[in-house]
């Protein structure tokens, strides 16, 4: 039997998203009530060899509408990774969730052992369809909104757990 790849990911990918739009607008409603500018929040990063606020966003945007194009086969809508402002990465949400909702079950559901290839600039990652889903889509896509809201709470935005599940 098949498994349900698209069940797996893409309500999945929804759900994190709208999370994740909710606490931005949280965030940015708080810096604008506090007199912190955004640049501070926007540039904001827990670690000097890691990617700020901004930089995490554009990931996880990357990670989900590129794990359903390997999935589905289908071609990614192309992002130039130029957002600025919270403005510019809700944006970016809306355009990567408008994807999603793009992607037909059919072209998903059923490629468990499909190949799947990851490139990188240091080396290519080799999976089926299923591993690739828990292994590294779905992982990789909790660690950069895990991220982005760590980065949040660490600049001290009232983003709570709650916000991070998306207000269960």
């Amino acid at each position: 039997m098949a498994t349900e790849l698209y069940d797996l990911t893409v309500p999945v990918f929804l759900r994190g998203f709208k999370a994740l739009s909710a606490f931005l607008d949280k965030a940015r409603a708080w810096a604008d009530e506090q007199g912190i500018a955004h640049e501070e929040l926007l540039s904001a990063r827990l670690a000097e060899d890691m990617a700020p606020l901004v930089g995490q966003i554009q990931r996880v945007s990357d990670g989900a509408k590129f794990a359903m194009a390997r999935l589905g086969q289908i071609e990614a809508p192309a992002m130039a990774d130029t957002e600025t402002s919270f403005d510019e990465l809700q944006a970016r949400i809306a355009a990567t969730v408008a994807f999603l909702n793009s992607v037909p079950r059919e072209a998903v559901d059923g490629r468990e052992d499909a190949d799947i290839e990851v490139k990188t600039p240091n080396r290519s990652f080799h999976f089926k369809g299923l591993p690739y889903v828990t292994t590294f889509a779905l992982p990789n896509f909790y660690f950069h909104i895990t991220a982005a809201y760590a980065i949040l709470r660490h600049k001290g935005a009232p983003v709570g757990k709650m916000d991070y599940l998306g207000g269960i």
